[in-house]
């Protein structure tokens, strides 16, 4: 069940770059439930006209997401959700 509540108005203020913006946003639907693991993403152009962005702001904001651990995207297959989310054990800070 996916709690909307959680998820915050998608609106980059100040100086927040706008792809860690959409990134920061997608990352919410992810912890909501809203996006569950082992689910399909839009297409990156379909996300771009969602979020009102360039459809190459939405390629950086995959890539952060993909560096943070959250999506995996298989080639000729799409983006996905990760089966098991990252925790704070699995990435040290070392």
């Amino acid at each position: 069940m996916t709690d909307r509540s959680q998820i915050p108005e998608f609106a980059p203020q100040g100086p927040q770059l706008v792809y860690v913006a959409v990134a920061d946003h997608i990352a919410a639907r992810i912890s909501a439930g809203e996006l569950t693991p082992g689910a399909r993403l839009p297409a990156e152009r379909d996300l771009a006209e969602e979020y009102g962005v360039a459809y190459l702001t939405v390629r950086r904001a995959a890539r952060v997401l993909r560096e943070r651990g959250l999506i995996l995207t298989v080639h000729g297959k799409g983006t996905f959700v990760v089966e098991s989310l990252p925790t704070d054990e699995t990435h040290p800070h070392a």
